[in-house]
């Protein structure tokens, strides 16, 4: 069954304001204008974006480049620019290479060259070079601030809109979903994409459960060097017993680093910075003496101490990806540890994919919407359930803490045993550009 539904223009990319009959399992419903009230004084929209992180913020870009209007929804009053950084690879540069951020990044951000592994009293273990294993490699660690500001820049002015916390979430006959805000606003959508994080409400309105503590707790920091920074253009990381950490430069004068510590229970949230400080050294006090400057150079604005969780998307146990015509993205869905650098990576691929299937699907194709987003789920699932498993169990070999198997670990299987090439091809991943048809 077909519903109109319109694109809006995209004046840059020279559009007409043209109409396209789009395949739903629903009865008809005809949206004439973004913003337009209902009879019940509900705004439409046809494409919510719920959550203006990496996931939400890239799905809003991939849609814009394949001429679709969409709307994102921010709870806080500003774009979340605190934090530290993440590492991207290879896979992660491909998607924001064809959407066409890739070139504006990369000038701002050291490509890292290899990994370093060293224990406790900085005796190296085993050290690696990226294109060695693969020439097509790419590894950065970008600041999580400056990718949020380019990607936003990337969208039409009012695409965000801030201080729009979501409050409850519910269907109609014709699968819509409306969503009440904080503020008291209605917004009846026709499409509704989760991207509001690891404690997504659009995820529990789905029936997914609370993503689950692994046991383990990671400090993060990015310390600053004004008369630049001293390292190698290398992934830095130290093994101990049941702890360790790593640091990775981002620019010139910045340099992004971690602690991971087991912890049974969570305890209480401490967010005074200057106590955080403290109890990171005190974690490494007899660690190398890089790490700890490291450390004692970082502003209090970046220091974090967050628990590590993931959620485990059984088949059979957890529900699918999308309800109707609301579908997940990123972390609402398949949060993961960050021990394979893959978290920011896999959002970053699960929008491009699910931009083009929607694209798809809106412009004439023979899936309707909820196809689109069953064959994105589906896709999608077969990836990133294997990398949540995974990064899950090598943080748990990682945070041992019996010397004679953290002995066997440091002495035979890092020097011997690990190969790099086999750990990283989790990280082929193949996006083509994403461009509107002219046809």
């Amino acid at each position: 069954m077909s519903v109109l539904l319109p694109i809006y223009p995209l004046q840059s990319l020279g559009q007409s304001n043209r109409w396209f009959p789009v395949r739903t399992r629903s009865k008809p419903v005809c949206l004439a204008l973004t913003n337009a009230q209902t009879n019940g004084g509900d705004q439409e929209e046809n494409v919510v974006i719920v959550g203006a992180g990496i996931g939400g913020l890239t799905t809003a870009v991939s849609l814009h480049r394949l001429g679709i209007r969409s709307v994102v929804l921010e709870q806080v009053e500003s774009l979340r620019t605190g934090g530290t950084s993440l590492t991207l690879f290879k896979n992660g540069w491909r998607v924001l290479d064809a959407i066409s951020v890739g070139p504006q990044l990369r000038p701002q951000f050291l490509e890292i060259e290899g990994m370093v592994v060293k224990n406790e009293d900085g005796r190296e273990l085993r050290s690696f070079k990226f294109k060695d294993e693969d020439q097509s490699q790419e590894v950065r660690a970008v600041e999580r601030r400056v990718l949020l500001e380019t990607l936003a820049s990337q969208l039409p002015p009012q695409t965000i809109q801030f201080s729009s916390k979501l409050e409850s979430i519910q269907s109609n006959a014709n699968g819509d979903t409306l969503l009440q805000l904080g503020d008291g606003t209605r917004l009846l959508g026709q499409i509704v994409i989760g991207c509001d994080g690891i404690r997504s409400k659009v995820a529990t309105w789905m029936g997914f459960s609370e993503p689950k503590y692994v046991g383990h707790c990671a400090f993060r920091g990015l310390g600053f060097f004004p008369n630049g920074q001293p390292f190698q253009n290398k992934v830095n990381y130290i093994y101990g017993k049941g702890l360790r950490a790593g640091y990775v430069p981002v620019s010139a004068t910045k340099v992004y680093w971690f602690i991971c510590f087991n912890r049974p229970s969570l305890g209480p949230k401490i967010t005074d910075p200057a106590i955080l400080k403290k109890q990171a050294k005190e974690l490494v006090s007899t660690w190398p003496e890089d790490l700890q400057n490291l450390i004692e150079l970082t502003p209090d604005e970046t220091i974090s101490r967050t628990p590590l969780v993931d959620r485990w998307l059984w088949p059979g146990i957890a529900p699918p990806a999308s309800k109707g015509r609301v579908v997940l993205v990123g972390d609402a869905w398949h949060p993961m540890t960050p021990n394979l650098g893959q978290g920011a990576c896999c959002a970053l691929e699960d929008s491009v994919v699910l931009a083009n299937k929607l694209a798809n699907a809106i412009n004439g194709g023979t899936e309707s919407i909820e196809e689109a987003m069953e064959s994105y789920g589906s896709e999608r699932w077969s990836r990133a359930f294997p990398l949540t498993v995974r990064a899950n169990l090598v943080g748990a070999l990682l945070q041992w803490e019996n010397p004679l198997v953290c002995s066997i670990r440091n002495n035979i299987v890092i020097p011997k045993l690990l190969r790099l090439g086999p750990m990283l091809e989790h990280t082929n991943f193949e996006c083509e550009p994403l461009f509107v048809s002219k046809s």
